[in-house]
């Protein structure tokens, strides 16, 4: 592969989802020499192409966000084939299916973005981001269960990712928002902030691309979503592992019956069934104050939520699968309150169109660069587009600073 340059800045990129891991293991691709560290305020990359995993039980794990994906644009397949040939992802061997509103089924994918060949993680669709760290190397340094509350601007032009009690936890040369919570407004709620930190470290007119750009994440809007988790033991599983699909999707007349966008199997090689079923966005806006116990936000807010609400969500999720799936599971399908099923949620699961454009992704004066599913164009929203938006960024990076004059120049990381 021919090089676009060489660069020896430091890159600070947070979010270590598929975006994320996917911008350093491009730009490793592409020769840059310099240190990259990645910032999660999760356990573990993978952002919203998760893995649920037990620390006591190792067979347990649920893929809790995407199940699955297409690679087909070449700038994904750059980075997917070596994931393929190390063993990181498989083809997705499932079947797929659809009901209506009047709960006849219907085989086959209904979103086109289910068509053709399907991947997943081998074990677990983390893997996905964990093959991307894989292949961007040992010496891309990952600092999970970390949350970066603020952005300052360092001496040398760079940038300093700041604690919640002001004291810096890091700085690059580079910085690469991967998701735009630290530019968006929902980020005021969350880190209880006037501005998000994005828009309090810089000044207006100092760099209008920014300027732009900023305006344009501002006016973002996502949807949320309840996921319900449950595994059914090996001895009550047989029915679940029979149906006839493993993907089920309803369509807009079945979701707003049942509040069921899709249902997810996940039988295992122990003979137990994982079950994930996602919320349609309205459900979830209903119960937005459901956070779930085992969610990243209540480990770092220390707030679980309200008790009683999250078993509100469990009963009725587990209460419309019950009615779903009565037709192929009978008495069976109302197992899934019976199993201490769990309960999370995702609050900005799918970025809404248009989008971020593309020309606002990289501005160069103040040297940030913006990746993610929310980014406009091939793949918006899916994993896809996730690693279209990473390898942009990349090249842009590669192109900037090879040319940019950092070589021996620039800020020095800080190791945690």
């Amino acid at each position: 592969m021919a090089m676009l340059g060489s660069a020896d800045g430091s890159v600070a990129v947070i979010g270590a989802g598929i975006a994320g891991c996917g911008v350093a293991a491009r730009l490793r691709q592409l020769g840059w020499r310099g240190p990259i560290r990645l910032w999660e305020m999760g356990r573990a990359p993978g952002g919203r192409a998760s893995t649920r995993r037990s620390r006591f039980d190792p067979s347990w794990r649920l893929n809790h966000g995407a199940p699955l994906f297409q690679g087909e644009d070449p700038a994904a397949r750059a980075l997917l084939e070596p994931l393929r040939v190390g063993g990181w992802i498989q083809p997705w061997i499932g079947s797929l299916a659809w009901v209506d509103g009047a709960g006849q089924l219907h085989a086959g994918a209904m979103d086109p973005m289910e068509r053709g060949t399907l991947w997943q993680g081998a074990t677990g669709m983390d893997g996905v981001a964990r093959g991307l760290l894989a292949l961007a190397g040992a010496e891309v340094a990952l600092t999970s269960g970390t949350m970066v509350h603020g952005l300052a601007r360092s001496m040398a032009g760079g940038w300093r990712l700041l604690a919640r009690d002001g004291g810096v936890l890091g700085q690059a040369d580079w910085l690469v928002l991967s998701g735009s919570l630290l530019a968006h407004p929902r980020s005021c709620r969350l880190l209880a902030l006037p501005v998000p930190p994005l828009a309090a470290a810089v000044r207006p007119g100092e760099d209008p691309l920014l300027d732009q750009a900023l305006a344009a994440l501002g006016a973002l809007r996502y949807e949320g979503r309840c996921q319900l988790l449950a595994m059914v033991p090996a001895e009550r599983a047989p029915a679940w592992r029979a149906l006839p699909f493993q993907l089920l999707r309803c369509d807009g007349a079945a979701q707003r019956r049942w509040g069921v966008e899709r249902l997810v199997l996940e039988p295992g090689a122990d003979g137990r069934c994982g079950v994930v079923v996602h919320s349609t966005a309205d459900f979830a806006a209903a119960h937005a104050e459901v956070i779930g116990a085992h969610s990243t936000a209540a480990r770092l807010g220390g707030d679980s939520g309200d008790g009683t609400r999250q078993r509100e969500v469990i009963t009725a999720l587990a209460g419309a699968v019950a009615e779903l799936l009565a037709p192929w599971l009978g008495a069976a399908a109302t197992l899934l309150a019976d199993v201490d099923p769990q309960v999370m949620r995702w609050g900005a699961a799918f970025p809404l169109a248009p989008g971020l454009p593309p020309s606002l992704t990289f501005c160069p004066a103040s040297r940030v660069a913006f990746c993610g599913d929310g980014v406009a164009g091939t793949g918006f929203g899916r994993i896809e587009g996730a690693l279209v938006s990473a390898d942009r960024v990349a090249q842009m990076l590669m192109a900037a600073g090879s040319g940019a004059g950092l070589s021996g120049a620039g800020t020095t990381e800080i190791s945690p």
